[in-house]
C-alpha cells in the first residue's frame, strides 16, 4: 500500500497560518470530525455557537492526529503536544486554504446554483478526472468550513479543482469565491430557493452572481441559457469586466446546446454543440435536469483547454450520489420495488425535477409511481402555495400515489385529487412505517424533502422492508 504523501509540514502551517508550533511534524490530511479523522491528519478545533472542537482534541491525538490547530492547549491535553496554535481555528482553516489554492499550478472551477450543485461537482470531477489529478469537494461542503476545508485538503500536485458554493444569505458565496479564486465558474440555475432570506427571486439571483467577485482575471463564467435570470447576470458579469461568458442549455442561441437528449430509466443519451464543436455522449445518471447540466460540464472542459473527447466518456461513469438520486431495489415477497432516495434536500424546482424522474421509472405489472414528499423549508410565506403548486408537476409526471409529512406539505395532499391523495403525517417519523407498509412489488417510490424534514428516516423503513438488502445497478 503507497504511503500518504505529505500535506502540509510545520514549517508550512507556521508560514500560511501566523501560528506557532512546537514540534516538528508533517500532516497527510485536513479533519475537522474525529468521527471520520484518519492517522496523520490536521485536526482543526473549530468552534460554533453548539459546539467547541477544543473538548474533542485529547480524542483526535489519541486516534492518530499527527498535529491540531487550537487556540489554546485543551484540558487533557499535554502542553508539548502537537499543537498549531492561532487567534481563531477557522481562520487559520482559511489562511490553510488560501495557501493551498496559491500552491497550486493548476486550473480551479467554481460551481454554485440553486439547484444542482453537488451533482455538477461530481460530474466535474469526473470529467476532469480524465483529464490530469482531480481535487474535488467530498459530500456538500460548500459553505464558510466547507470550501476552505476542501482547498487546506488540496494535494500541490492538483491539476484541476473543483469547489462547490453555497449560500442560505447574500453576501455568503462573494468570500468563497475570492478564496477559491476559480479560473471557471458555473452557476446551474436560479430557482426559488432559501426565499425566506430574500424578498424575491432576484436577490436570490444576485446573491449566486457574487461566484464572479472571485473570478480569476481572464476567466470564464458559465450560464444556464435557459434561466430567465442570466441576463441580469451577465450584466453584472460585464460590468465587473469578465470578458469569456458562456451559456448552456437548449436555447437556439446556447453556447454549449443539447441538439438532442434521450431520457433512459437509468442513463440518458446527449447530442450536443459545445462552441461548435459536435458531442455525443452517454450520462450515467437519469434525468434532464442532470443532462442539462452536463452541459455546464463540457463548457467547463473547453474553456480550461481540456479534451472533450475524454470528459464526454467518464460522464458515462457517473452514478447519482446518496441522497441525490440514488437507486436501491428493494427485496419484496414476491419481486421488488424500485427506491429512488431523493432525501437530501428540496425546493421547488428540484422536487419537479424529481417527479419527473420518477415518471420515467419502470414499473412491474400492476406496479405504481409512488412520491413521498416532505416538507420544503426555507421558502418564506409563500410556502403553503409553492407546495399546493406541486400538484401540477404531480399530475404532469402522472403519479399513481402521493404521500406527504410535515404540516407545509398539508397543503400538497389537500390540493391533489383524491385518487391520487395518499397519506398526509405531521412528520417523517409518523409517515415512515405508514409508508413503507404501501410498498408492493413493482412499485417505483421516489423520496424527497429538505434535510430538516428528514426524510431519511423514510428511507430507511424503506429499506427495513429489503428481504435482500441487493442495490440496484
Amino acid at each position: 500500500m503507497t504511503a500518504p504523501q505529505p500535506l502540509w509540514t510545520s514549517a508550512e502551517m507556521m508560514a500560511a497560518t501566523g501560528g506557532r508550533i512546537g514540534a516538528d511534524v508533517t500532516v497527510t490530511g485536513v479533519s475537522i470530525d474525529t468521527r471520520t479523522l484518519a492517522p496523520g491528519d490536521l485536526f482543526v478545533a473549530l468552534e460554533g455557537e453548539n459546539r467547541d472542537g477544543h473538548t474533542f482534541v485529547a480524542d483526535a491525538l489519541a486516534r492518530g492526529a499527527a498535529a491540531a490547530i487550537v487556540v489554546r492547549v485543551p484540558d487533557g491535553v499535554a502542553p508539548d503536544a502537537p499543537l498549531l496554535i492561532v487567534e481563531d481555528t477557522l481562520e487559520g482553516l482559511r489562511a490553510l486554504g488560501r495557501a493551498a489554492r496559491a500552491r497550486i499550478d493548476g486550473t480551479v472551477i467554481g460551481v454554485t446554483g440553486s439547484v444542482g450543485k453537488t451533482s455538477t461537482k461530481e460530474a466535474l470531477a469526473a470529467a476532469f478526472g480524465a483529464q490530469g489529478a482531480t481535487h474535488a469537494a467530498q459530500a456538500s461542503y460548500n459553505n464558510h468550513w466547507g470550501v476552505p476545508l476542501t482547498l487546506a485538503r488540496m494535494p500541490r500536485e492538483t491539476r484541476f479543482a473543483v469547489i462547490e458554493m453555497g449560500m442560505n444569505h447574500a453576501g455568503e458565496i462573494a468570500p468563497l469565491s475570492r478564496l477559491a479564486r476559480p479560473h471557471v465558474a458555473i452557476i446551474t440555475t436560479v430557482a426559488p430557493v432559501h426565499l425566506e432570506n430574500f424578498a424575491d427571486v432576484s436577490g436570490i439571483a444576485d446573491a449566486k452572481a457574487e461566484i464572479i467577485d472571485g473570478l480569476e482575471p481572464g476567466g470564464t463564467l458559465l450560464l444556464n441559457a435557459d434561466n430567465a435570470w442570466t441576463p441580469r447576470i451577465r450584466d453584472r458579469a460585464q460590468a465587473a469586466g469578465v470578458r469569456h461568458v458562456l451559456t448552456f442549455g437548449e436555447a437556439a442561441d446556447a453556447d454549449i446546446r443539447a441538439e438532442r437528449i434521450a431520457l433512459k430509466p437509468e442513463t440518458s443519451c446527449i447530442a450536443a454543440t459545445v462552441c461548435g464543436t459536435p458531442v455525443t455522449y452517454k450520462l450515467g445518471a437519469p434525468g434532464r435536469h442532470l443532462a442539462l447540466n452536463s452541459l455546464a460540464v463540457l463548457g467547463a472542459v473547453h474553456a480550461a483547454g481540456g479534451d472533450l473527447a475524454r470528459a464526454a466518456l467518464a460522464l458515462a461513469g457517473v452514478r447519482p450520489a446518496s441522497g441525490r438520486g440514488e437507486r436501491i431495489e428493494i427485496g419484496l415477497p414476491g419481486g421488488a420495488a424500485l427506491l429512488i432516495d431523493e432525501s437530501y434536500n428540496a425546493n421547488p424546482t428540484s422536487v419537479g425535477a424529481a417527479l419527473d424522474l420518477l415518471a420515467q421509472a419502470p414499473v412491474g405489472d400492476r406496479g405504481r409511481r409512488i412520491a413521498i414528499l416532505g416538507d420544503m423549508l426555507e421558502l418564506g410565506p409563500e410556502a403553503e402555495a409553492l407546495h399546493a403548486g406541486l400538484a401540477e408537476a404531480v399530475a404532469r409526471a402522472g403519479i399513481d400515489r402521493v404521500h406527504c409529512a410535515g404540516p407545509l406539505m398539508r397543503a400538497l395532499h389537500d390540493a391533489l385529487p383524491a385518487r391520487v391523495r395518499g397519506v398526509w403525517a405531521q412528520s417523517s417519523a409518523d409517515l415512515a412505517d405508514r409508508a413503507a407498509a404501501d410498498l408492493r412489488p413493482g412499485d417505483a417510490v421516489m423520496v424527497k424533502g429538505s434535510l430538516g424534514s428528514r426524510m431519511a428516516r423514510v428511507v430507511e423503513a424503506l429499506r427495513a422492508r429489503d428481504v435482500r438488502g441487493r442495490r440496484a445497478g
